[in-house]
C-alpha cells in the first residue's frame, strides 16, 4: 500500500507540475516560461519525486513505464494493476486540483485544451494521427531504454533520477508542437477527462502509442543491455 499511495502522490505531482506549468505559466502575459519552461517543468517532476519516492515504489508515475518494466524484467505482474490504478487516480485528482485554480482566472475555457495531448486540429502544430503515433512510440520507446539503462546495475550509482528528469526534459522539448506530449497514459487521463468531447475521443491513442513504445523499448533495452 505504501508503494501505491507512492505511485499516486508521485503522478499528482507529475500532472499538477507539469500540465500546470502548460495551463497556468505557459503564456503569460510577458513572463511566460513557453515551450523550454513546460518541458523543464516535467522533467523536474520526475527528477524531485524519483528521488522522494523511488526507493519506496521505484517511482514509475506511468502505466507504460510500469508496463515497459515489466517486459524488461523490471518489475512484477502481479503488481501491474495497482500501480496504473493508482497512477490514473493521481493523475486525475491532479487535473481536479489545477481545474480548480485554473477556473479562478475570468475567461477561462476548459474547452479550449487544458494541456490535453491530441492530433490533427487539435495537435499544437497541427500534426496528423500518423505523426502523432509514431511520435509517441519512439519517444516513450527512448524514454524506456534511459529508465533501463540508468538504472541498470551497471550505470553509476545515484545518478538516474537526473538521467531520467533530464529524458523527459528532452522528450517534451520534441515532441510539444506534435501532441502536446503524453509518453504517459495517466498524464493524459488525468486532464482529458475534464475537457471531455474531443480530448476523450483522441485518448486511446496516448494509451495504446506509449504502451507500444514502452514494450519496444524494453525489447531494446534487452539486446542492447544483455549481461551475456
Amino acid at each position: 500500500m505504501k508503494a501505491l499511495f507512492a505511485e499516486f502522490f508521485g503522478t499528482f505531482w507529475l500532472v499538477l507540475g507539469g500540465c500546470g506549468s502548460a495551463v497556468l505559466a505557459a503564456a503569460f502575459p510577458q513572463v511566460g516560461i513557453g515551450l523550454m519552461g513546460v518541458a523543464l517543468a516535467f522533467g523536474l517532476t520526475v527528477l524531485t519525486m524519483a528521488f522522494a519516492i523511488g526507493h519506496i515504489s521505484g517511482c514509475h508515475l506511468n502505466p507504460a513505464v510500469s508496463i515497459g518494466l515489466w517486459a524488461g524484467g523490471r518489475f512484477e505482474a502481479g503488481k501491474l494493476p495497482g500501480y496504473i490504478v493508482a497512477q490514473v487516480l493521481g493523475g486525475i485528482v491532479a487535473g481536479g486540483v489545477l481545474y480548480l485554480i485554473a477556473s479562478g482566472k475570468a475567461g477561462f475555457d476548459v474547452s479550449a485544451g487544458f494541456a490535453s495531448n491530441g492530433f490533427g486540429e487539435h495537435s499544437p502544430g497541427q500534426y496528423s494521427m500518423l505523426a502523432a503515433v509514431v511520435c509517441e512510440v519512439v519517444m516513450t520507446a527512448f524514454f524506456l531504454i534511459v529508465i533501463l539503462g540508468a538504472t541498470d546495475s551497471r550505470a553509476p550509482a545515484g545518478f538516474a533520477p537526473i538521467a531520467i528528469g533530464l529524458c523527459l526534459t528532452l522528450i517534451h522539448l520534441i515532441s510539444i508542437p506534435v501532441t502536446n506530449t503524453s509518453v504517459n497514459p495517466a498524464r493524459s487521463t488525468g486532464v482529458a477527462v475534464y475537457v471531455g468531447g474531443w480530448a476523450v475521443a483522441q485518448l486511446w491513442v496516448f494509451w495504446v502509442a506509449p504502451i507500444v513504445g514502452a514494450l519496444l523499448g524494453a525489447f531494446a533495452y534487452k539486446v542492447i543491455g544483455s549481461k551475456d
